[in-house]
């Protein structure tokens, strides 16, 4: 009996190690620097500086569902906009007016440059993740 434990643990034992290196990816290269970043918010609270952006845009005839702004550098320099909104709204037409909206704002504005284009992560009432964009050139 002893031996048959021993002839099941040793094939086990020299496989795990082989076996533990392993990784889906492993072997490709990959430019981290030009992939979208994962999604920046994780809660339905915007920070304070990105409510005081929001109130900013609003005024200035910005969407009135919306309550945070953060802006961050992403891949390359690229501003990475992060929108949180009241609305639950997930149809093409009011994102796309709310992009026009928001990037004719922030250019005009707040001084951003936006000619290498931007990302964007909209985030619903619920916190979950409505809309991304990657528009860059």
């Amino acid at each position: 009996m002893r031996r048959m434990v021993r002839l099941t643990v040793i094939p086990f034992a020299v496989a795990l190690p082989l076996l533990g290196g392993c990784t889906l990816d492993s072997g490709t290269a990959r430019d981290h620097s030009t992939e979208f970043p994962q999604p920046t918010a994780t809660t339905t609270v915007a920070p304070d500086s990105a409510m005081q952006l929001a109130d900013h845009y609003r005024e200035s005839s910005g969407n009135k569902d919306v309550y945070g702004i953060q802006r961050a550098d992403g891949p390359a320099g690229v501003p990475l906009l992060t929108v949180w909104t009241r609305s639950a709204d997930e149809d093409t037409e009011p994102f796309d007016r709310l992009k026009v909206s928001l990037t004719d704002y922030l250019k005009r504005e707040e001084n951003v440059n936006l000619d290498e284009g931007y990302l964007i992560d909209v985030f619903g009432p619920d916190g979950d993740l409505q809309h991304r964009l990657d528009a860059r050139p």
